[in-house]
């Protein structure tokens, strides 16, 4: 026996190791505030709870379609036309188990050997993988706070080669938190399609903006893959529930291999879901986002205040990507010297590229203000002693 060859180019997820080391540390009796993970502290909305629990009480958890229960699938329609005035087939919208499942659709049906991606550098490291599985090949191109840390337009016609058949964007992004303005996304999807290429666009943290400027790629293309997920604004990282929207052609394509890969997502998780469109669900949601807006604000300020610096102040998700080249050159020990000292647990940056990546750590404004005040207080401690 021996190990699959595919598996010499996946990297690990090395803030898994300091999660370990992290939760062994609260089992020996110390306080960790946890701003590694990108997790929401609050409770999945009461609403979707209950309709969890309402359909698993009934005793008949089944398989659902492939694609989808077409009741789900038809109010993710409703949520486009509501929200972005784009009208979308409920046929092109497939429920996934979590975006990660969105994305392995995706990819599985429209990517060949040795096709070439395009992504930013710094970027969510499990994207790079699931390329790599599916024996394409990564181009990372880095990004600076001249374009937000996001891929341009520019930069597409700068980096695309006669083997690239893609890119890969996430507006807003996991670990800057930046977006690509609506301008700048119109601009860029142009510069593919004219390449004759096309955009898986990851919009995971869409309901998670504070400034305006958002877009959908789906407002300038339907010749786009859009990877969401109802675990990030939704709040229902557990559940395991995502969806993805295909251009038209690929629907009986993608519905073929889901029906090999998946079978179908978690019904229980499905009709859970059914509840995160109503009203008095999005209203929670909506004091969610302020008051996430409110921790992004306090956090940056203080960041600021010790003297990290922070060329462009996130727009969206739950991070602040952070430079600690004021106090460390290898953002690895310090991330571990601050769970060790401190009890502050925070993501290197080696784990979403390698440009610059010993100078960044991402820190989650993920728990509550208290416990971010908590931790700042302790970082200012120990700065100031050093």
């Amino acid at each position: 026996m021996h190990i699959a060859k595919r598996m010499q180019t996946i990297t690990p997820f090395y803030v898994m190791e300091l999660l370990r080391r992290a939760k062994q540390l609260e089992s020996e009796g110390r306080d960790i505030i946890h701003m590694e993970i990108g997790e929401p502290a609050l409770p999945t909305p009461e609403l979707i709870t209950q309709a969890g629990l309402q359909y698993v009480a009934q005793g008949q958890v089944k398989y659902t379609p492939a694609a989808g229960l077409y009741e789900l699938r038809q109010k993710i329609a409703d949520f486009y036309q509501q929200r972005y005035q784009v009208n979308v087939p409920a046929e092109r919208i497939f429920i996934t188990p979590g975006a990660s499942g969105a994305f392995l659709l995706a990819l599985g049906v429209s990517i060949n050997e040795g096709d070439e991606l395009l992504l930013s550098d710094p970027c969510y490291p499990c994207n790079q993988n699931f390329i790599r599985l599916f024996s394409g090949q990564v181009k990372k191109v880095p990004v600076y706070a001249e374009t937000n840390y996001q891929l341009s337009a520019e930069l597409i016609a700068q980096n695309w080669s006669d083997e690239t058949c893609a890119a890969v964007v996430a507006s807003p992004s996991n670990p800057t938190g930046t977006i690509i303005e609506r301008a700048e996304l119109q601009k860029l999807i142009a510069a593919i399609e004219r390449k004759k290429g096309f955009l898986f666009s990851d919009e995971i943290y869409h309901g998670l903006v504070y400034e305006e400027g958002i877009a959908s790629a789906l407002e300038f293309s339907d010749q786009v893959f859009v990877i969401n997920s109802f675990s990030k604004f939704f709040g229902m990282t557990g559940w395991r529930a995502g969806w993805l929207v295909v251009p038209e052609e690929f629907i009986e394509a993608t519905e073929k291999l889901a029906q090999n890969i998946f079978i179908s997502t978690a019904s229980h998780s499905q009709y859970a879901a059914l509840a995160a469109f109503e009203e008095q669900t999005l209203q929670e949601l909506e004091n969610r986002r302020q008051g996430f807006a409110e921790k992004r604000d306090f956090l940056y300020a203080e960041l600021i205040r010790l003297g990290f610096k922070i060329p462009v102040k996130p727009a969206g998700a739950f991070y602040i990507y952070a430079d600690c080249s004021a106090f460390s050159e290898d953002s690895q020990n310090f991330a571990e010297l601050l769970l060790e000292e401190l009890g502050v647990a925070v993501t290197p940056g080696k784990d979403f590229g390698s440009n610059e990546s010993e100078r960044y750590i991402r820190f989650a404004y993920t728990t509550s203000i208290e416990r971010i005040a908590e931790a700042m207080q302790r970082l200012e401690q120990f700065l100031t002693k050093k």
